[in-house]
């Protein structure tokens, strides 16, 4: 066999489309039975049978000869050993994942070279407990799960000829981590191998090309990494050369609707060649694919209609700026499978990116129902009925049709009828998808039932999944905590057994020691259930919490998450930063874990500490707000010795750490955007930093948020009054300034910070947020200082004015103050003298602003000043005339004649 026939077949492998011509060798046979499906024919084989040779051993690894050689020709060898591990990857997804059930059992491939009594049930038990991974447990209903080690094993084997064995690790991994309880990351190592492994068909099969970038894009989006993964899932769509566009199109949505309004519609086209025969002629019509796929249910709604009609045949886009404008949109070409893959990858980055955004559904609403609109491959429908199912959860009119559908999708899973969907066609794009595993998806029906109210149908659920976490919930919900406990308490006593089925098929099959080992937990699953113990008994948290940690050989990091939690929250910082500090050690990619240790770090002045378990919250989620304004916090109270050595002892907060608090709070603000806290504490680093706009923006900012709540607005006027000198002390002669800055006109008037360049700005927040919603006398002094500079003479004098009729001067005249003079004498006389010197000033600025107006009289300007006067002096002379400051008073008046 040649090197290009080893590596036509991994190809076929890895696209499920097998190729007549290859030669008939052994490995080929083998390899041909997988792509079709049959996995039992190929697991059954004698050379699958040299492979799987079982003597028990301390683990399975130890327990099967892998590597021995099967083949004399090493490619074969080696293709022979990829296509079984293939095999077994595939019949454990068949199983546990698509459906139908296998029609052969594990022991059917085991050639067991001693006696021990072995059961399905017993190698399954194995495979669960050292499918366990990083504290978290793989779930001990999964059927079959000595195939999956089974692949992971024969996928380690060192490999020189099939390139493509570190593909399928990424595969085997890709399962594993949707087996486990939460998702563990991968070593750098592992991490490292994947991204920079170089596939073979990379210039020449732009299908293979896009499902790796696809599955890699899938891989970040298990561990939470959006961002990255939107980045492969782009990639992936430039790889196949799909073509898409989120535009609007004219239609309607309800059966009475008589006005055409814009609706969302995603158009969208491949390019990509259809590789079997049989759907040729598909793509070529726009008739949709006739393949057998799962039932989609009909809404039947009195008022929306099932979809979206448009009444329009072409898109509102600009013809010019699309490539997709010639598209129907209600009539639209098929879609090559693989690009719907990459369609609804596209939709899950837009649900996590912005998963609280109003927007969101309606984003991804156009994605799936594009999909949906041309069945193309049992798999993918299944996908897109069931995000479909998620997008209508929360919709009155849709809710029926969302829980149906859902229950519709759990119930097809165990079908046997292998001709209703064939085995290939269901696998052959399972990797390109994030579809659940079976039981997943009953978790997810049962999680629909509890938000209708409907929780003894969802404990029904949750029994029978045998998850007593969410039992335990129910139960609690139902107002007996205390029968949750008795279950928790039973099965860590073995007064009640997980699996009872598969407990009494084992008493059954007479086997002897070995057998015993089903009737106990593994250590991770037992832990976990002490872990549940604890939740529920707080008077016995800790001690249960600890029993955990222990059992599971300090591997449990939900034990010390939980411990760590318990402590935080009756104040015992210290205990909970060491606890929690354990628990991000084995679950690095939990943001709430390193979110409740950056607060404790924070309650013992950990400074440092903090910012890192902060640092890490922002990079698990860009859209956490919060642990962006904390991080910009620890930013500025990490204290730095002066390395200048100014005075011994004296510490400063570097600028550099001031910058690395602005960026962050300006992340954390495209988040928070409504936190008028954070716009707070932004505009304050913003004054340090000198940039001055952006402090113009947040004190806007800080202003209408408060202006509604209870407590009032609130305003920071030392940051305005800053922001008027900045404007003032440059020249109000735009001509004067350029040549004052040493600059050309074009750069000077660029400067957003200062004279010119902040000047609208502070304008804006004048006119527009300030003066609308508070009336004080330094924001009218400040506004008026700012129109004296500009020379705006007739709106200085008003502004002025204003400000003398809020201060005490002003407040006296009305009437205000009138009980001032009771609060003490010397208090009283001394706010009076205040309010004379506020006379004084009011009279001197009408004098100097009057001159500068021509449209005023000097007649005008006295005789206002006059009133001024004698209406302070009117209101006052009763309590003050005999004050020996009435004299500056009259002589003021008299200088005014």
């Amino acid at each position: 066999m040649t090197e290009m026939d080893v590596v036509a077949i991994e190809k076929s492998l890895l696209n499920g489309h097998w190729d007549n011509s290859f030669p008939h060798t052994p490995s080929v046979d083998v390899a041909q039975a997988v792509v079709r499906g049959r996995f039992g024919e190929a697991l059954t084989s004698s050379y699958a049978q040299q492979l799987f040779q079982f003597r028990l051993a301390d683990t399975l690894k130890n327990s099967f000869n892998i590597s021995a050689s099967l083949m004399q020709d090493e490619p074969q060898n080696e293709l022979l050993r990829l296509a079984l591990a293939v095999a077994c990857l595939h019949a454990f997804l068949q199983v546990n994942w698509t459906g139908p059930d296998l029609d052969f059992q594990p022991l059917d491939i085991l050639l067991q070279t001693e006696s021990h009594n072995l059961s399905n049930e017993a190698l399954n038990e194995l495979a669960i407990s050292e499918l366990a991974l990083g504290g978290e447990p793989a779930y001990h209903l999964a059927q079959h799960a000595i195939f999956l080690r089974l692949a992971q094993i024969l996928l380690d084997a060192p490999n020189h000829h099939c390139q493509t064995a570190i593909w399928w690790r990424l595969r085997a991994h890709l399962v594993h981590q949707q087996v486990i309880d939460e998702p563990v990351i991968l070593s750098d190592n592992d991490m490292t191998t994947f991204e920079h492994w170089q596939s073979p068909f990379a210039l020449d099969s732009p299908d293979l090309n896009g499902r790796l970038l696809l599955e890699h894009g899938l891989l970040h989006h298990i561990f939470q990494q959006d961002k990255i993964a939107a980045e492969y899932f782009v990639k992936a769509a430039r790889a196949t050369d799909l073509q898409y566009e989120l535009t609007g199109a004219l239609g309607k949505r309800t059966k009475f609707q008589q006005t055409e309004l814009s609706q969302l519609v995603l158009l969208a086209e491949s390019h990509l060649p259809d590789v079997s025969p049989e759907k040729t002629e598909v793509l070529s019509t726009n008739e949709p694919d006739q393949a057998v796929v799962p039932e989609t249910l009909a809404l039947n709604d009195d008022t929306l209609l099932e979809k979206t009609e448009f009444t329009s045949s072409r898109p509102l886009a600009d013809p010019s700026s699309s490539s997709l404008y010639r598209i129907d949109p209600s009539n639209q070409p098929p879609l090559h499978p693989l690009d719907q893959c990459i369609l609804l990858s596209l939709c899950l980055n837009v649900r996590n990116t912005s998963p609280l955004h109003g927007l969101t559904s309606e984003q991804m609403s156009p994605y799936v129902a594009r999909v949906i609109s041309h069945p193309r491959n049992w798999t993918i429908h299944t996908m897109a009925l069931l995000l479909r199912s998620r997008l209508e959860a929360n919709r009155t009119r849709t809710v029926e049709r969302s829980t149906l559908q859902l229950q519709a999708l759990v119930d097809q899973m165990p079908a046997t009828d292998v001709e209703a969907a064939p085995v290939s066609e269901r696998l052959r794009y399972l990797h390109s998808i994030s579809l659940p595993p079976k039981w997943e998806l009953e978790r997810e029906l049962a999680n629909r039932f509890i938000s209708l109210g409907v929780i003894r149908s969802a404990l029904d659920i949750y029994e029978r999944l045998e998850m007593w976490e969410e039992v335990v919930k129910c139960h609690v919900s139902l107002d007996r905590p205390d029968r949750g406990i008795t279950i928790v308490k039973d099965l860590l006593a073995g007064n009640k057994v997980e699996s009872e089925a598969v407990i009494s098929r084992e008493k059954a099959s007479g086997a002897v020691d070995f057998m015993k080992r089903l009737q106990r937990f593994d250590s991770v699953r037992e832990a976990k259930l002490w872990c549940i113990l604890g939740d529920i008994e707080p008077e016995h948290a800790v001690e249960h919490y600890k029993r955990a940690w222990e059992i599971s050989k300090n591997t449990s990091g939900r034990a010390m998450r939980s411990l760590g939690g318990f402590y935080f929250a009756r104040a015992e910082y210290g205990l909970a930063r060491e606890c929690l500090q354990k628990s991000v050690k084995i679950e690095p990619l939990l943001s709430k874990s390193w979110f409740i240790l950056g607060c404790a770090c924070m309650r013992l002045e950990d400074w440092q500490g903090a910012k890192e378990a902060f640092a890490r919250c922002v990079t698990i989620d860009e859209e956490d707000g919060e642990s962006w304004s904390n991080l910009a916090s620890m930013y500025l109270r990490i204290e730095e010795s002066n390395k200048d050595g100014d005075s011994a002892g004296t510490t400063v907060v570097t600028h550099n750490n001031n910058q690395l608090a602005f960026r962050a709070l300006k992340e954390g603000l495209r988040r928070s955007y409504d936190n008028w806290r954070m716009w707070s504490n932004y505009m304050i680093i913003a004054v340090d930093l000198g940039e001055l706009a952006e402090a113009c923006r947040a004190l806007g900012r800080v202003v209408e948020e408060t202006s509604n709540k209870a407590g009032g607005v609130v305003l920071d006027e030392d940051v305005l009054d800053r922001l008027v000198i900045a404007v003032t002390r440059a020249p109000s002669d735009p001509q004067e300034a350029v040549a004052s800055s040493n600059s050309d006109q074009v750069q000077y008037s660029l400067n957003p910070n200062e004279g010119h360049g902040l000047l609208p700005r502070v304008l804006d927040l004048f006119d527009r947020i300030i003066l609308p919603r508070v009336s004080s006398t330094r924001v009218f002094r400040a506004y008026a200082r700012l129109l004296t500079w500009m020379g705006r003479w007739e709106d200085t004098m008003k502004a002025w004015m204003d400000a003398y009729r809020e201060s005490d001067a002003g407040k006296l005249t009305r009437g205000e103050l009138d009980t001032v003079a009771a609060v003490g004498d010397d208090m009283g006389r001394r706010v009076w003298r205040d309010a004379v010197g506020e006379v004084e000033e009011i009279v001197d600025i009408l004098r100097n602003v009057g001159a500068r107006l021509a449209s005023i009289s000097t007649k005008k300007w006295r005789l206002q000043a006059k009133s001024v006067v004698r209406s302070f002096m009117a209101r006052t002379r009763e309590n003050f005339e005999d004050d020996s400051e009435w004299k500056r008073l009259e002589e003021l008046l008299d200088g005014l004649k």
